[in-house]
């Protein structure tokens, strides 16, 4: 009798086998997909929102310092503390957005996440530009000779690798704004044209790495 009893406590039932199996196997893993979907797709959101992003480079505007193709990485962190500084490469909202294009629940969820992974261009209407801030709320900047002056000193620009700047200014930037500029200077749609000065709050954060392609990765300057 003891030993009968034993055995019947030692020795599952096929019932209980088998639920022990559907609990760790793969019906399990399917029942609990949805749920780990949405927490990864919250944990993106957060992460894009607050903290980092990545941006596709679709122009030349920045050359050399960023070649078309580019993927860069944006730190949203640092301006939680402090504005722009001169120097700074921060990508901004378009100052000037047109009407959205209506992508629907699901197109606009791919949009947004393939634009915040890098992987895909900006639309036209709300498209994000990548410059480098060059002058700072209440400076007077203005151009000759080749070189920037800002509250006239020369600026030390070592990321142009000789180009020469168009004539332009002076003009004063205002309050809440900045002025920003492409590093290639021949061919950038910045401050100096119609896209204007740049308000500060338009600003999504400080570009500082290249991750993409493996050729080219590397710290911004």
């Amino acid at each position: 009798m003891k030993t009968q009893e034993r055995d019947s406590l030692e020795a599952p039932e096929p019932s209980d086998k088998k639920q022990s199996e559907e609990k760790h196997g793969p019906l399990q893993f399917i029942r609990e997909l949805p749920g780990l979907v949405l927490m990864a797709f919250l944990l993106a959101l957060l992460i894009k929102t607050f903290l980092f992003q990545a941006f596709f480079i679709p122009s030349g505007s920045m050359e050399p310092t960023l070649m078309p193709g580019d993927r860069v990485l944006v730190n949203k962190i640092p301006y939680y503390f402090h504005d722009p500084r001169r120097g700074d490469i921060i990508v901004f909202e378009n100052p000037h957005p047109g009407t959205e294009p209506d992508r629907g629940i699901i197109g606009g969820f791919f949009h947004w996440l393939g634009t915040g992974l890098g992987f895909s261009k900006p639309g036209t209407a709300e498209e994000d530009y990548i410059k480098r801030v060059i002058g700072l709320p209440g400076d007077v900047l203005e151009a000759h000779d080749g070189h920037v002056y800002v509250n006239g000193q020369r600026l030390t620009e070592p990321y142009l690798d000789g180009v020469k700047t168009a004539d332009f200014g002076p003009t004063k930037v205002p309050d809440g704004q900045l002025f920003v500029m492409g590093d290639n200077r021949n061919n950038s749609l910045d401050s100096r044209f119609s896209l204007g000065t740049v308000p500060i709050d338009k600003v999504v954060g400080k570009a500082f790495v290249i991750i993409w392609p493996p050729s080219r990765i590397g710290l911004l300057h």
